[in-house]
């Protein structure tokens, strides 16, 4: 399933694909500022989306074979809740 699809879904809920959309839309911008800012979103049930810190290391280069430094980064993560680790399973 993709975002329109998603969006397709929860327009049958809520009769408006156009409020579907602003829904979903404020949804993502709502969990990307909460991770901007706390670094951690939890949906209860659902699950948690955090920030979570790489470390520099080195790597290579598929092409060349060469080693590269790769920079420390910030990335998002997901760990799914019971709620929906049960509906999945």
């Amino acid at each position: 399933m993709n975002k329109s699809d998603l969006i397709n879904e929860m327009a049958n809920a809520l009769e408006s694909k156009k409020v579907a959309e602003a829904t979903l839309e404020s949804l993502l911008d709502a969990i990307t500022q909460g991770l901007k800012k706390n670094g951690k979103v939890t949906l209860t049930g659902f699950g948690t989306f955090k920030v979570s810190k790489r470390k520099a290391r080195t790597g290579r280069n598929p092409r060349t074979g060469e080693a590269i430094k790769i920079k420390a980064r910030k990335v998002p993560q997901f760990t799914p809740g019971k709620n929906l680790k049960t509906a999945v399973a």
